[in-house]
């Protein structure tokens, strides 16, 4: 695509000339197509219409490379109106059949229409539609359990089920694919952000107290000033969750933070002098209240690419780093046991690994979790791959073994075999050794399950964790291959 904007957002040289130079030295700049042309026709009213043309392109195009909404909102439709308004002038302009003018307007015409086809394809694009469903379903859930019935003056229903559906949408939010485009990234961090903030909202809530004086029945009238903020602050929750999954109409995030403010300035007039237990009450609601008005902040989050564009994520990269020693641990593992040396057992080095992948500081970004997550799977399965053959290595069956028993060892002597081509495999789904790797996989899930313990218990055991290692791999081959990206 022959997008000026687009190509210099992504600091890729346009129509294949030299990258600008923007720093101001000598460096010869790359001219604009409509700037190459002949000067006898730099003064021509066609050219000066095409450069007015081109200088509300560059304004426009940022926009465009940034936009991460859907074809229904209001950002849209401006640039789809400013964007072709544009091509109709172009089109308008009289060339007076000049070959140069002709060129020029063809081209300004063209980046015109490319920003207009990458302003469409990103707002319909398979990935931010999928962003878009399971936003709806997230919010379809919060107001069913959370906002409805504080709405209507009931209870919300925040209960564990709530709490792992909300989990697993996040999950699935952060495996959506963005090719790597801006918008796209923007979006999902966008969905993420909000998701990840009411999740943090529904799980910090504090249960109101109440709390005696000593030698009296009667309720401490702090105490009871405090319940009444907490039903106030418990409204707000609800009208902060509304706030986040778009389902607020009339309040505003200045509203609802004036309220907070009023709630904080009431508790500090509190006199809870002399009694630590409902100092303590206090100061639970106050960092309840905190916690609410950190959250109020989130409107122009997604407008730092930084936060997005995860590569440059400083914890991405230490877990980069970790994953790359992590490979180079396993061809290591992969050589010395083709060679049948089990000599190379770098297990303390991956511990540390471990630990070191357990302090990566993930700021509650899921996607870096699951970056995480993934990274600590690579480690244990060499490690469980490591023991397998260790075990193997140095298993001396008796004559009184079970025949059950033996069969299950038998079939873990050929899981220990394709796991270590898991470990290997750098295709894809849709190479003909993924799909070999997966039936013989499955053949052995079925042996296992064809086994018969005869009330044999160790045998029973010995199967049970031979079945879930088998499952493990399978896994992990599902992982290397799910083609996941940050």
């Amino acid at each position: 695509m022959a997008v000026r904007w687009l190509c210099s957002l992504f600091g890729k040289p346009f129509d294949g000339g030299k990258r600008m130079d923007h720093g101001g030295s000598q460096q010869q700049q790359q001219q604009h197509p409509m700037e190459q042309q002949q000067p006898c026709h730099a003064q021509h009213p066609a050219m000066m219409r095409l450069y007015e043309v081109q200088k509300e392109v560059a304004s426009l195009g940022p926009q465009v490379c940034t936009f991460s909404g859907l074809q229904n909102d209001r950002d849209y439709k401006r640039l789809e109106r400013e964007l072709t308004r544009l091509l109709l002038e172009v089109d308008q302009v009289d060339t007076e059949g000049k070959p140069e003018l002709q060129g020029a307007r063809k081209r300004a015409a063209q980046e015109v229409e490319g920003l207009l086809r990458y302003l469409e394809e990103n707002a319909t694009h398979p990935s931010r539609v999928a962003i878009e469903e399971l936003s709806n379903k997230a919010r379809q859930l919060v107001d069913e359990q959370v906002v409805a019935p504080q709405r209507t003056g009931g209870v919300a229903e925040i209960n564990d089920e709530l709490v792992d559906a909300l989990q697993e949408l996040v999950l699935r939010l952060t495996q959506i694919k963005t090719e790597g485009r801006v918008p796209l990234r923007k979006a999902r961090y966008r969905a993420l952000t909000r998701l990840c903030a009411v999740q943090d909202v529904i799980e910090g809530r504090t249960q109101q107290q109440t709390l005696s004086l000593p030698l009296s029945g009667d309720t401490h009238e702090a105490v009871d000033r405090i319940n009444q903020v907490m039903v106030k602050v418990s409204v707000a929750r609800s009208q902060l969750v509304a706030l986040l999954m778009g389902l607020s109409g009339r309040d505003s995030c200045t509203h609802l933070s004036r309220i907070l403010t009023e709630m904080q300035v009431e508790l500090d007039a509190l006199d809870v002098s002399g009694n630590a237990a409902i100092r303590n009450y206090r100061k639970q609601v106050v960092e309840e209240i905190n916690g609410l008005l950190k959250h109020l902040d989130l409107e122009g989050e997604g407008d730092d690419t930084r936060r997005y564009d995860l590569a440059q994520n400083n914890s991405i990269r230490e877990i980069e780093a970790v994953r790359a020693h992590v490979s180079h641990l396993r061809e290591g593992v992969l050589r010395h046991c083709a060679m049948a040396d089990l000599g190379f057992r770098p297990k303390a080095e991956l511990q540390s690994l471990l630990t070191h992948l357990d302090q990566v500081d993930t700021a509650k970004n899921p996607c870096i979790r699951e970056a995480r997550r993934r990274a600590v799977v690579e480690v244990q399965a060499i490690i469980t791959f490591l023991d397998l053959r260790e075990a193997l290595a140095r298993r001396q069956p008796g004559p009184s073994e079970h025949p059950s028993h033996r069969a299950v060892w038998l079939v873990l002597g050929s899981l220990s075999d394709l796991q270590a081509q898991v470990l290997g495999f750098d295709g894809k789904r849709a190479d003909k050794s993924y799909m070999m790797l997966e039936e013989l996989l499955t053949k052995q899930l079925l042996a296992l399950d064809a086994v018969d313990p005869q009330g044999d218990e160790m045998t029973k055991v010995a199967r049970k964790q031979a079945v879930k290692f088998a499952q493990n791999i399978l896994n992990y081959l599902d992982m290397k291959t799910d083609e996941w990206e940050y």
